[in-house]
């Protein structure tokens, strides 16, 4: 069967992208202790492509598959993880990146920033999926945690689509963002 991307960000009511995000059942690999471990031979590149031995990974599936088994641990090193085992894998920024984002009202009128992943994963940043500004103020980065320790680094348009809301809010000198309760400072530190 053809992958078929899913809609646009715009196009999704808050429920639905709430159902996307139920919908993407993913492994429990928090619970998994397996006791093989060793190297994948996989990198994840900056700009988000994956590789296995030096080739590129060219099917979205496979990318898809591998992504739900990432972890990253208190090191900061990335891992892929089965039942009965658990792989290295080189990370050259972060393990996702954020592609486009969309800001919506919930059910109060509270703000709600989701975002869609390189892996059509979507992320509603807040408490559990804060947003982390790094860099310095003349070339910023901005990421996103995604889970099991992982984050996405919002690519340039994403990052400008962050910036032209923060700046709808806040001025230029207290830069922030508020999702799912949750204010987030876009200065980087």
């Amino acid at each position: 069967m053809p992958y078929e991307p899913p809609p646009e960000l715009a196009a999704l009511s808050l429920s639905e992208l709430a159902e996307a995000i139920a919908s993407r059942r993913l492994p429990a690999v928090e619970s998994w202790s397996p006791a093989n471990i060793g190297e994948s031979h996989m990198r994840i590149a900056a700009d988000g492509t994956w590789f296995h031995e030096g080739g590129r990974i060219t099917r979205p599936a496979m990318v898809r598959a591998f992504s739900s088994l990432l972890t990253r641990d208190a090191a900061g090193r990335h891992w892929l993880v089965t039942p009965v085992e658990k792989l290295a894998i080189a990370v050259d920024d972060a393990a996702f990146i954020a592609t486009d984002m969309e800001v919506r009202s919930d059910e109060n009128g509270h703000p709600v920033i989701a975002f869609r992943l390189n892996s059509d994963d979507v992320v509603l940043a807040g408490p559990d999926h804060p947003l982390r500004a790094a860099g310095t103020p003349e070339v910023p980065a901005f990421y996103l945690a995604v889970r099991h320790g992982t984050e996405a680094r919002l690519n340039r348009s994403t990052y400008g689509q962050l910036i032209d809301h923060a700046l709808t809010l806040s001025e230029p000198e207290a830069l922030a963002v508020e999702s799912r309760g949750t204010r987030f400072s876009l200065l980087p530190a």
